[in-house]
């Protein structure tokens, strides 16, 4: 029987079949379960699952209390059961896999399979496009290499990934994939896999990557997917810093009577974040930022035109809300998601901070997050600017990650041009050290 869910692609996979099967009476295993268009569609083999699916159609609701219609037709046999591997086509498809397995490296090469001799001589055809051969597959995998790493199926023709998804199931371990020189047409097709925790991925050579304008898109829509990936086709998003090499910032009062640790913690994090800003390419900060974090710039200026023409870079981005009513632009200037971010802190003017203006206001501590501000000036590097001296306000709303590492959530730049004081004042000491003083905040110092 086959059954389809209109709307169904808004929903996480394995939470659907948990609810299907609650109202079960035995349980059952989705056969050929997959997208199309807006929906999703799968078989069952059981008349009597069949029936009582049919029974909770509209009788049941998702988590947005929206009853959930299920369709229940009579089909023949689907293609992945129609056409599946015998018990011998199985045990040689199990053996030529072994043989391309890195024990060591728990990773699985599966390239270019069709043209694999052994299956070649038992005249078994391995289309991994074909739902029987990706099911046979990832069968095999799920009994013999549960610890899975690295699953590369490059070279394959797919060019759909229904099949595939059940890889989330079957080897919840993987980090990278490599799916290069395949024919997947449309970015959707990950969604599809979006339940891996992938930190390595390989798209080139699909004609997916052909439909973005640019680079930057590209990678957008990909992170959009797989938030926590450190590398496409290849290549680093985000370079590692070793801050062992760096002299550390020092207090230059002692102003701040909080924790040691949590200071520290502070200094090594601005540091890193600032010789980056200053002196690398911002897209290296996206490691620093939340998946899903925000940030504003909003321009203070006095009314006269020749304070606010110095500041024009900056003025697409302005989202000071004494001046900006409309709520849609509000909106609109409000940058969500880690890439948009970094994209947007790449445009701005190429800069240089004097760390020792540095004021640091430890606002709020809890155990999962810290709320801080830094005051301080820089000053411009390029542009018809140049030499041009800014002060800013940044808050920042850090939280640990699921490796115990800050992440920013929430960012906040307010800026405006220094005073005649300000601006004397900048880069007069060589030696970076930081004022650091404390309004209210909570006791813990614990950030697991």
């Amino acid at each position: 029987e086959r059954k389809c869910i209109p709307n169904g692609k808004k929903y996480n996979k394995m939470w659907l079949i948990n609810l299907l099967q609650s109202y079960c009476s035995m349980g059952f295993t989705p056969v050929d379960f997959q997208y199309i268009r807006n929906g999703i569609q799968f078989f069952v083999q059981s008349t009597k699952t069949a029936v009582e699916l049919m029974n909770i159609n509209y009788q049941i609701s998702d988590e947005e209390n929206k009853k959930i219609s299920i369709y229940v037709n009579s089909s023949s046999e689907p293609a992945s059961v129609h056409y599946k591997l015998t018990a011998a086509q199985m045990h040689s498809l199990k053996l030529s896999m072994k043989k391309r397995y890195d024990v060591s490296k728990k990773a699985l090469y599966l390239g270019k399979l069709r043209f694999d001799q052994d299956l070649m001589d038992h005249g078994i055809d391995m289309f991994l496009n074909r739902r029987s051969c990706m099911t046979a597959a990832l069968q095999i995998i799920q009994e013999n290499f549960p610890e899975l790493l690295s699953l590369n199926v490059s070279n394959n023709k797919i060019y759909w990934l229904d099949g595939l998804s059940e890889l989330i199931e079957k080897a919840p371990h993987v980090k990278t994939l490599n799916l290069s020189r395949n024919l997947l047409r449309t970015a959707w097709e990950l969604e599809k896999i979006r339940g891996l925790n992938l930190e390595q991925l390989w798209l080139e050579g699909n004609p997916l990557c052909s439909t973005f304008p640019d680079h930057s898109s590209y990678v957008s829509a990909i992170l959009n997917y797989f938030p926590e990936l450190s590398h496409l086709d290849g290549r680093k998003l985000f370079p590692t810093i070793d801050i062992n090499t760096l002299e550390i910032i020092k207090p230059r009062k002692e102003s701040y009577k909080g924790s040691e640790c949590l200071k520290n913690l502070l200094v090594q994090f601005m540091l890193q974040y600032y010789l980056i800003y200053d002196y690398g390419d911002r897209h290296s900060l996206l490691n620093a930022y939340h998946a899903n974090a925000c940030f504003s710039l909003a321009i203070t200026f006095n009314s006269d035109k020749a304070d606010m023409s110095s500041l024009e870079d900056y003025l697409k981005d302005n989202r000071n809300m004494k001046m900006l009513t409309n709520s849609f632009l509000r909106m609109q200037l409000l940058k969500h998601k880690k890439y948009n971010i970094v994209t947007c802190l790449h445009e701005l003017p190429k800069t240089q901070h004097d760390l020792n203006s540095y004021v640091v206001d430890i606002c709020v501590q809890t155990e999962k997050m810290i709320c801080f501000s830094v005051n301080g000036v820089f000053k411009e590097v390029e542009g018809k600017s140049w030499g041009s001296v800014r002060a800013f306000t940044r808050t920042f709303i850090l939280t640990p990650d699921r490796h115990f590492r800050l992440c920013i959530v929430n960012d906040e730049m307010i800026l405006r041009n220094a005073n005649p004081a300000e601006a004397r004042k900048a880069f007069s000491t060589t030696r970076p050290t930081v004022s650091y003083t404390q309004s209210c905040w909570n006791t813990h110092t614990d950030l697991k």
